[in-house]
């Protein structure tokens, strides 16, 4: 595992974004109507709870947590329908686990009413020696077949920041992050790899039957810990995550399944951001048909910023970006496409003190809608990331109240015609 910038350059960040404050983005003469209130809903999470993932299909809305009871891990699950969300399940429970901030479990739904979930367990001595494990149900997720790996090199080292995704007509995919090639999962203090080899990018695939069908490399040479995210254009899966070059520039590019070969990756756009470290800052992916969006986070000058870039050709090409934020962010976003083409997108907004979940609507023609509050954050990595679903007219919420440990959630309904 790679470690992330340090303390000082978050803390050099964060005085840079409020220096910065005066020079925020002046907004579009528009109100705020475009989203109804944010309503706190009672979480179906327990004491000690985080990590939180939100994912929407056409089978409904899944909330999915890691609560701890002691030295033990459970992955719960909970659907979100007209009267909130249901009673909490567990998918699995282990001693073992590798729990972290940022390398979050998720549970599915998949478009066959089957239930496809992941979460990591450690494989080694090592602290960053950990694998992908997957599961699946076919009871509505009351019973769990056992769990196995996509990944199959058996080196004790990092797999993980996973992202499923429903493959076009049935079964599942799975992206993540893999090690095999680092030879060991410890790192210096610069966050270089020790062992001399790269983090890779790998894709996965089952059938209806869960037989593996596919398992291969989408790039060879990555950030070693910043989230991917992955969605399904009219096209097919689209993949994207924070490259990183010989040089150290760490941009966001993005490939594209194409008659069952990963394209060359290519950058979203060109930020330049070099640092000889993992800023542990991923993208997010929304799509409808051929229009796909990005978001993601970029400290170019440490400061960092927020940006989206649309595309109307599946990912193929994107648009000048937008930025986001108001003056400057820690990144951690989510986004989802809305049925106008637009798009809203959440992250943490720096402030003073501490930090808020934000949330905005882009248009890819028409700028910037004014920002919502969803909820006050401690501006740490305990606020982990927080998360953001679409369901009908509503956009849920999920976050990590770091001072409660506990993840709560909340709802904001957008305004007609969206």
């Amino acid at each position: 595992m790679r470690r992330g910038p340090s303390l000082r350059f978050w803390l050099t960040l964060g005085g840079a974004a409020l220096a910065l404050a005066a020079q925020a983005i002046p907004e579009p003469s528009r109100d705020r109507s475009w989203l109804g209130p944010v309503r706190t809903l009672a979480a179906p999470s327990g004491p000690s709870s985080g990590q939180p993932e939100l994912r929407s299909t056409a089978r409904g809305t899944v909330l999915s947590w890691v609560e701890r009871a002691g030295a033990t891990a459970h992955l719960k699950f909970a659907s979100y329908g007209p009267r909130g969300w249901s009673v909490a399940q567990t998918v699995a429970s282990g001693d073992d686990w590798f729990v972290n901030w940022a390398d979050v479990p998720s549970v599915l739904r998949l478009d066959d009413g089957s239930w496809a979930a992941h979460w990591l367990q450690r494989s080694g001595g090592d602290k960053y020696a950990y694998d992908v494990r997957l599961s699946h149900s076919s009871d509505d997720g009351r019973t769990w077949a056992p769990a196995f790996t996509p990944h199959h090199d058996g080196t004790k080292t990092e797999h993980g920041f996973a992202s499923l995704l429903q493959m076009p007509g049935a079964g599942l995919g799975i992206v993540w992050l893999d090690g095999r090639q680092t030879k060991a999962a410890t790192a210096h203090a610069d966050g270089h790899a020790a062992g001399g080899g790269a983090m890779t990018l790998r894709f996965g695939a089952y059938d209806r039957a869960w037989r593996q069908v596919a398992d291969t490399p989408i790039d060879l040479r990555v950030c070693d810990c910043c989230p991917t995210t992955a969605a399904i254009t009219s096209e097919g899966p689209i993949v994207a995550f924070r490259d990183r070059s010989a040089d150290e520039v760490r941009d966001i590019h993005v490939s594209r399944l194409e008659n069952g070969r990963w394209s060359e990756p290519t950058a979203v756009h060109a930020d330049g951001w070099k640092i000889a470290a993992c800023p542990v800052n991923g993208p997010m992916l929304g799509a409808r048909g051929r229009e796909v969006v990005v978001a993601w986070f970029t400290a170019v000058d440490d400061v960092g910023h927020v940006y989206v870039a649309f595309s109307r050709d599946a990912g193929r090409t994107f648009a000048e970006p937008v930025r986001v934020d108001e003056a400057a962010s820690l990144g951690r976003v989510d986004v989802e496409m809305l049925d106008d083409g637009t798009a809203v997108v959440t992250w943490i907004e720096l402030s003073d003190p501490g930090a808020s979940l934000m949330v905005r609507r882009i248009g890819p023609k028409d700028g910037r809608w004014p920002s919502v509050r969803v909820a006050t954050l401690e501006g740490s990595r305990t606020s982990g990331y927080p998360r953001m679903t679409r369901q009908g007219a509503e956009l849920l919420f999920a976050w990590t109240d770091a001072g409660a440990h506990v993840v709560r959630t909340a709802a904001a309904t957008l305004a007609a015609g969206h």
